[in-house]
């Protein structure tokens, strides 16, 4: 378990100062994680990764010359906000474009691309290449859907190489890309990871069993089965990863390194002994092995396991994989001079606040109150909500939840004090509830709720209709940026029918109190009636039957807040 935390909430970013404190001489803090503290001769492009905190050295510790430029930190297990992706990726610029690249993630996803177009809309040049090294997590035929494991370094190592030597922007992805396509990774698990504050792990491994395939956040394995010796590891891993050899790849001739990676509390004595047993197979396949690496890549806090990843090299990766690089925590060979940045232009947002008619600035009122019972029922629900994720997730909604209303809560009541409309409240509120909440759910309640705020403006009265219209507006909004629709076991199978019947209400002349009652308890049955569908989408997509029985965490969450809503609004009634 972790041990040593002071405030549970504070542990990414006490974490990230102390993180900073020791490495000056690669990192200085920026808005939203960290970015090289030197620079060299020429610019290059930079390369920007990222993700949740809790995986160290993925990912602040792979910063430096020859890796990546720049690294953000979102908070524990979940990914990292727009506003915190984009203002990385501004400090890192160097004036030659952004390659953003990060494991393939929902919610990693949703924040980067948003950052993306941002960047992009400012004039920069920004790509991006995903990382979807892990072979449990989709099948070949849907290699897109894989998501990113300890195959992370590879691809941010190959594309940091590929920057330094001066590389433009299109050879840059290229390469990040080939390094991509060429890597594969399996992990197993003995026992789960235990966040700070927690009173028992995301999961668990009965005894004397290990779970195969499982995600670096908890995310269940493909199988279960006894622990093997070490030996037996090493025949697993590599049994498996050599039935699934990139195209264009010999046997006979391929070069290969592979990364025996530590999760956490296997550590590297153990981890020789099992390497010991990869080196012969490989060998006994007719594998040439280069510059192997064994040691902790990508952790999962306490997390009790081991991942192999192989990359297969052609000239061009082989060229790239060992070049020099100099990172807190991956380093390798000597760099060239580099010379210290004494400042590091960001951009900075003013908290401003426009004029609002005393009708908004009232109906602000309410929502602000609606918003501090939102966090205060998420708080006491936050373990029956991580509960319900852990079945066929990564169990880490609840918590989510939970910081996000919080933040959401406290940015309204700030706003409120300044005087704010409904709708500059609940911007605020919103782009706080996406910067502290992370992960997808942080994204789509942040988005939800900027996009209430912009149907009901600063200055209308907000009755029943605008109320129904803003409701509208929010589902077409989550519809648009989550992707989802009705059936994947999603927050969509509860929001739907509660826009529906809510707009049904009120046409029908209902008033907003019995409307928005009627549609709770619509809300409440779809949200129910989830348990009895496969997840087509997220992280329990490649779970989906595990999750039968059980209902979506989202689709929970969303229907307990239509309820505390409810409760506000008959208050205020």
């Amino acid at each position: 378990m972790t041990r040593l935390f002071n405030d549970p909430d504070d542990f990414a970013a006490d974490s990230a100062a102390g993180f900073v404190a020791a490495s000056r001489r690669w990192v200085r803090p920026v808005t939203g994680g960290v970015v090289r503290s030197t620079r060299g001769a020429e610019p290059t492009v930079s390369v920007v990764i990222g993700g949740g905190s809790g995986h160290y050295p993925a990912f602040a510790g792979l910063v430096g010359p020859g890796l990546a430029h720049g690294a953000v930190m979102g908070n524990l297990f979940a990914s990292p906000s727009a506003h915190q992706v984009h203002s990385v990726a501004t400090a890192a610029h160097e004036g030659r474009g952004v390659l953003l690249s990060y494991g393939n993630y929902a919610g990693d996803v949703l924040h980067f691309t948003q950052a993306q177009e941002r960047l992009r809309a400012a004039g920069i040049d920004c790509r991006t290449v995903t990382v979807t090294d892990d072979i449990s997590s989709a099948p070949i035929t849907e290699r897109g859907k894989r998501r990113g494991i300890a195959g992370d370094l590879v691809v941010f190592k190959v594309a940091g190489a590929a920057a330094e030597e001066g590389q433009d922007l299109d050879g840059v992805e290229r390469v990040a890309a080939l390094a991509n396509e060429r890597t594969r990774s399996l992990g197993v698990a003995f026992g789960g990871c235990t966040l700070p504050g927690a009173d028992e792990p995301l999961f668990t491994v009965p005894e004397g069993r290990m779970a195969v395939g499982l995600g670096i956040h908890g995310e269940p394995g493909i199988d279960e089965v006894d622990i093997p010796t070490a030996d037996g590891l090493a025949e697993l891993f590599v049994s498996s990863l050599l039935a699934e050899v990139p195209d264009g790849v010999d046997l006979a001739t391929a070069r290969v390194v592979p990364i025996l990676n530590g999760l956490g509390s296997v550590k590297y004595e153990e981890l020789y002994v099992v390497y010991a047993a990869i080196d012969r197979l490989l060998a006994q396949a007719g594998v040439t092995v280069v510059s192997p690496e064994v040691g902790e890549f990508c952790t999962s806090f306490d997390m009790a396991g081991a991942s192999l990843t192989l990359l297969w090299l052609d000239d061009e990766l082989e060229r790239l994989w060992l070049a020099a690089c100099d990172t807190p925590a991956f380093r390798r060979g000597a760099v060239a001079d580099r010379v210290v940045v004494d400042e590091i232009e960001e951009l900075t947002e003013e908290f401003v606040i426009p004029s609002a008619s005393d009708a908004s600035r009232a109906a602000a009122v309410t929502i602000a109150t609606a918003l501090e019972a939102m966090a205060a029922m998420l708080d006491a629900e936050a373990e029956e909500l991580g509960r319900i994720d852990r079945v066929a997730g990564d169990g880490d909604h609840g918590i989510g939840m939970q910081r996000g209303s919080r933040a959401a809560a406290a940015a309204a009541a700030e706003a409120l004090a300044g005087g704010a409309g409904a709708r500059t409240l609940l911007q605020h509120a919103g782009d706080a509830w996406a910067d502290k909440g992370g992960g997808t759910s942080g994204a789509i309640w942040g988005e939800m709720l900027v996009a209430l705020g912009a149907s009901l403006g600063d200055e209308a009265p907000v009755g029943a209709s605008e109320v129904g219209a803003g409701v509208g507006r929010m589902k077409d909004a989550v519809m648009s940026f989550g992707k989802a629709t009705v059936g994947d076991k999603t927050m969509i199978d509860a929001i739907v029918p509660f826009a529906d019947a809510l707009a049904q209400q009120l046409s029908a002349g209902a008033d907003l109190v019995p409307a928005w009652e009627e549609a709770t308890r619509t809300a409440q049955e779809a949200a129910q009636a989830t348990a009895h569908l496969t997840a087509r989408l997220g992280r329990a997509r490649s779970h989906g039957d595990k999750s039968l029985g059980t209902p979506d965490p989202g689709a929970v969450s969303f229907a307990l807040i239509t309820h505390t809503v409810l409760d506000i609004l008959k208050g205020e009634n």
